[in-house]
């Protein structure tokens, strides 16, 4: 029923509304009852955009119905990035402060609209994944938990400051964004990428002692095999979850372009995991 309800949500984008904020602007989308309502920050990629970001992942939509605002913020450029330290484009070259600019919107989209600031997640595919990876590091206290899609931050030289709850989704066969780290194939950056495992250890580092339990999804339909590995404390509080798609590639998981192309990871639609990761730290 969930994947049903995700197939309608890529059919049926949400009207945004653009604000202009200090000559930068994101794109929001409310839910019928915005006061007190939570907000995911949701980063496109680079080169990507947040029309193209709502359209591929069809996110408003889900979130919308169980009660989330929705914030897409444009990163700077022509080809838009975000400075996410070793990644990516003019934004890592040029230094743009997006740590301040993501806090701004935050703080704008809750004073304008009355929206829950203390319910603000964060999600992003590949350099935007980067970027909330880097932005949680940095500002713990500021998110309640965090989505990574076919990304990793500089974990060598972004030290996690906090405990921030992360899933992270990822393919083994991506050759932009390495699962086990090294230089990508092409996009907009030369550097060598953290692996998917020096991100995990990072963000589990604050929790101190954690329990590791693995579980496996095939799904011979699709031609796909999924790890799921959940980290908790002693406590059972859920620490982080990975999500590795064998065979993936540098996709959103059951996103248009995915499905589109017949990759393997058209079946597994990342917004539906989203959302229930998310619902674990309300």
């Amino acid at each position: 029923m969930r994947f049903l309800i995700f197939l309608l949500a890529l059919s049926l984008p949400a009207a945004a509304e653009t604000v202009e904020l200090d000559g930068r602007s994101y794109n929001i989308d409310l839910p019928a009852e915005p006061a007190g309502a939570p907000l995911i920050v949701v980063l496109h990629g680079g080169g990507g955009s947040p029309d193209q970001m709502a359209r591929n992942t069809g996110i408003s939509a889900a979130a919308l119905s169980e009660g989330y605002a929705v914030a897409y913020p444009r990163g700077t450029g022509n080809l838009p990035t975000w400075n996410g330290g070793y990644c990516c484009g003019a934004a890592a070259r040029k230094g743009v402060d997006d740590l301040a600019f993501l806090d701004a919107v935050v703080d704008d989209a809750v004073a304008r609209f009355g929206l829950d600031g203390n319910r603000i997640y964060a999600a992003g595919m590949s350099n935007g994944a980067i970027m909330a990876e880097t932005w949680a590091a940095a500002r713990p206290d500021r998110l309640t938990a965090v989505v990574a899609v076919a990304g990793t931050m500089d974990a060598a030289h972004v030290p996690v400051t906090g405990k921030v709850p992360l899933l992270i989704i990822h393919g083994t066969a991506d050759t932009r964004v390495p699962y086990k780290g090294g230089r990508g194939d092409e996009g907009l950056t030369q550097t060598d990428f953290a692996a998917v495992a020096e991100v995990r250890d990072a963000f589990l580092a604050p929790w101190g002692p954690v329990v590791h339990a693995q579980a496996r999804i095939d799904d011979p339909d699709a031609g796909s095999a999924v790890r799921v590995d959940d980290y908790h404390t002693p406590q059972g509080r859920l620490a982080l979850r990975l999500i590795t798609v064998e065979g993936g590639g540098h996709a959103w998981p059951g996103g248009r372009r995915a499905m589109r192309e017949g990759q393997v990871e058209a079946r597994l639609p990342a917004t539906t995991e989203m959302l229930r990761f998310l619902e674990l730290f309300p």
